[in-house]
């Protein structure tokens, strides 16, 4: 595949698109059928490299997994404790979900095992995770005191994980994902509370799964349990977070319309919406219904103008992986947007604060990057500039966008955005008139 990808000046979007499975939920689907001893197919699934790679995964821990001629995917595990010792290192390649959620049910394990991934993946934090799990009784190495991969995790049959009360210093739900899944393998119960209420796929997943879980505020818990009892099939709604590149593009390309069909709602993924609607958006929200516990619907966006926003405190874990694409938005709009409490961000796939900044400051964007976000003035124009992607699927899918409503943008190392969205490029390409 050629490394760079020039995206030219077109006119509006429009069409529909049937948003790719929500990446989040494919992952976690993977990982519980694998846990159970009962088939499971899962539909939508999303065929990207990152959830590959925990597919990859449970398949050395003994789970048997095939797609069939209609994509779905069967998954057949061997019960909550019929994993196997791995033969050889278990790679999440770039996906951090892959490593923490594994990392959760690994420490509840009684063989050992060792978890890598790719260069980018090998400079992301393991201490927020490997924290809670070592006071769960969990027993790691790792490279530099343990906080970063490879990392090793071994387990004594005669000992066993220990539930425990962990109130988080950031809102997590990899770090909360991975204490509730150490916890169905524990010798008690856990509650983990958040300063905010981060995404809740996975308590939404353990409920499916016949788990109780038990939520008050920003508190959740759980119980061990004996065995999970899979549902016969899962469908998974279409990401959100992908859907946001569409949502923000038909906003601030003239002349758009797009309807985004199947799309996930969990409200704690919709923040995207609501600093969408704040700004003056124009977005409706169509045919409301249930996709086992996640809830879906259809999403018709038109042009609109926007105006400048304030986005802060409680809705940040809502929309973290939407910051670099509400940045573009950000320079389409009247007035300032000032973006706080995001300092995650410089501690994914890359530094997106610091990549947000310098690639859009290319294409002649002035911004202000502080500590925790992003202070923009608006309305900007962009001009046409060669990018880089810094290998990352949501900066690269940002810039093309971008460009799509400017003068155009070179992306070098586009195809990262197979990571999450492997059809992101050509569906651009379909729906431009």
């Amino acid at each position: 595949m050629l490394e760079n990808i020039t995206i030219s000046p077109k006119g509006g979007l429009s069409g529909s698109i049937n948003i790719p499975g929500d990446k989040s939920i494919s992952h976690r689907s993977v990982m519980f059928a694998a846990l159970a001893s009962t088939p499971v197919v899962i539909k939508n699934f999303l065929y990207a490299e990152d959830c590959l790679s925990t597919v990859s995964c449970m398949q050395k821990l003994g789970a048997k997994i095939e797609k069939d001629e209609e994509n779905n995917l069967h998954v057949l595990g061997q019960g909550l404790y019929g994993l196997k010792e791995p033969e050889d290192i278990l790679d999440a390649g770039n996906s951090g979900t892959t490593l923490r959620l594994l990392s959760g049910i690994l420490i509840g394990q009684s063989f050992f095992s060792v978890m890598t991934g790719d260069a980018s993946l090998r400079n992301r934090p393991m201490g927020r995770v490997v924290t809670p799990l070592t006071m769960m009784g969990g027993k790691f190495a790792g490279r530099q005191g343990t906080r970063y991969i490879p990392i090793s995790i071994v387990k004594s049959e005669k000992e066993k994980i220990h539930g425990i009360e962990y109130t988080m210093p950031m809102a997590s739900a990899q770090v909360k994902s991975a204490i509730l899944l150490a916890t169905l393998f524990a010798s008690s119960s856990s509650t983990i509370t958040e300063p905010y209420v981060s995404r809740d796929h996975t308590e939404l997943m353990l409920e499916t799964f016949g788990v109780k879980v038990a939520r008050q505020g920003t508190s959740v818990s759980i119980n061990p349990v004996a065995q999970l009892h899979a549902p016969g099939e899962i469908n998974v709604p279409g990401d959100i977070s992908s859907a946001a590149f569409w949502l923000v593009g038909a906003t601030i390309i003239p002349d758009s319309y797009l309807t985004l069909t199947n799309v996930g709602i969990n409200p704690t993924r919709t923040g995207i919406l609501d600093v969408l609607k704040e700004m003056g958006a124009n977005i409706s929200i169509e045919n409301q219904r249930f996709s086992g516990a996640e809830l879906v619907a259809d999403l018709v966006v038109k042009s609109a103008k926007l105006k400048g926003t304030t986005i802060e405190g409680a809705i940040i874990p809502r929309l973290i992986d939407e910051i670099p694409i509400l940045s573009v938005a950000a320079l389409f709009a009247d007035g300032k947007t000032i973006i706080r409490d995001a300092e995650e961000l410089r501690v994914k796939e890359t530094d997106r604060l610091k990549a947000v900044a310098s690639e859009l400051g290319k294409m002649g964007a002035i911004m202000t990057e502080t500590d925790d976000g992003l202070i923009i003035d608006g309305p900007q124009k962009l001009q046409f500039a060669n990018c880089d992607s810094y290998h990352d699927h949501r900066i690269a899918m940002a810039l093309a966008i971008a460009g799509a409503a400017s003068l155009g943008v070179n992306i070098h190392k586009h195809d990262c955005a197979n990571i999450s969205y492997p059809n992101f490029f050509a569906t651009l390409d379909s729906i431009r008139k």
